[in-house]
């Protein structure tokens, strides 16, 4: 046994090797596939959709915020990785009784990349962690592809609510070149008239949470007629572990389809 701290500074007692590992975030989850491991991950959410062949080999273990404490139980896992914001204290606190649980915590893109350094120190994977670590900063080392447009970023529809300052998404976004039109913190709720008066450039409806459709579109512009709204997908800009690669790419094909004028 050795003890580790994860991204609260919290001390977790964990194996020399983890060899059961339940993943309860989905972007992790992702990750740890991405690490080479596959034998050594028993458990995962409903939400954990990447790798696809995962939801049929894997144990789901219920939701990102109402686990099944039984089926977690059943698995015998000897290393729990969590995260504070996309997990539930008191479910995190219950397992933490009788399993070694490792949580992230993450803002910006350097604790994502401390995050996946820890993740491989943890499962005996570091090089390639490193690996992961290197090509992220390599390709966002040029992604400012915007030019200071002004963006609202909707996670939620009724009520709406956005991404604002002091998250993960408002940090892509930044890097991105875009302003972050939202100036209070964390996910505001918002009425129509205080999306009027905010007035973007852009209108982002984001895939996740919630499933926004065309038809959102179509109610933002009737509030926004000079915005352009479009659908984004929401994995690009709020998760943070390997996915982060495919990010600069997805960036440049967004830029062109809103320079295509077809919004």
């Amino acid at each position: 046994m050795s003890i580790v701290y994860d991204q609260l500074q919290q001390p977790v007692n964990i194996q020399a090797q983890a060899k059961r590992i339940v993943s309860l975030v989905p972007s992790q989850t992702e990750l740890l596939y991405d690490l080479g491991l596959d034998q050594e991950v028993v458990g995962i959410t409903k939400f954990c959709i990447h790798p696809a062949e995962w939801r049929t080999r894997k144990t789901i273990i219920g939701g990102t915020k109402q686990f099944d404490l039984e089926a977690i139980h059943s698995l015998k896992p000897d290393l729990i990785i969590g995260n504070k914001e996309e997990n539930f204290q008191e479910g995190i606190e219950t397992l933490m009784r009788d399993y070694p649980v490792w949580i992230s915590d993450i803002y910006n893109l350097e604790d994502a990349l401390n995050m996946i350094e820890q993740l491989g120190l943890l499962t005996q994977k570091k090089e390639r962690a490193g690996q992961l670590v290197q090509q992220i900063q390599h390709q966002f080392s040029s992604i400012s592809i915007f030019n200071g447009q002004r963006v609202l970023y909707l996670i939620w529809r009724k009520p709406w609510m956005a991404a604002g300052q002091n998250t993960f998404i408002d940090t892509m976004l930044t890097m991105s070149g875009l302003i972050n039109c939202v100036v209070d913190e964390r996910y505001p709720e918002l009425s129509a008239s205080v999306i009027e008066q905010l007035n973007p450039d852009l209108v982002f409806l984001s895939s996740e949470p919630y499933p926004f459709k065309e038809k959102h579109m179509a109610e933002l512009q009737r509030v926004l007629p000079n915005a352009k709204t479009i659908l984004v997908d929401g994995e690009m800009f709020s998760w943070y572990g390997s996915r982060l690669l495919k990010f600069p790419a997805y960036l440049h094909s967004l830029s062109h389809y809103l320079n295509s004028n077809v919004v």
